[in-house]
């Protein structure tokens, strides 16, 4: 993984919000923009401006499917994170 890609990703779980929003969708595999917005105290464009950043630095993908927009952490992404860490110690 390029560092490029790297900054992008640290740089998208350096808000508490997002590291909360990846927590819960690991949680339960995937789901409806609405349900994260639901157990956070903020409005629907806040939680749409994090997962933008989340999508757009790969740690989370977002399917349409009609008038809703299905979210998932995609695991791969994470796990290259996770490995880079480790060569790290």
């Amino acid at each position: 993984m390029d560092t490029e890609k790297l900054s992008k990703i640290f740089k998208a779980l350096g808000h508490p919000t997002r590291i909360k929003i990846v927590e819960y969708l690991m949680n339960i595999d995937t789901c409806v923009c609405g349900q994260i917005v639901d157990i956070f105290p903020f409005s629907q464009s806040t939680i749409s401006q994090h997962l933008k950043q989340l999508k757009e630095s790969g740690i989370v993908c977002g399917e349409v499917e009609g008038p809703k927009t299905y979210f998932c952490v995609d695991k791969q992404v994470l796990n290259l994170v996770k490995n880079y860490i480790n060569k790290l110690k």
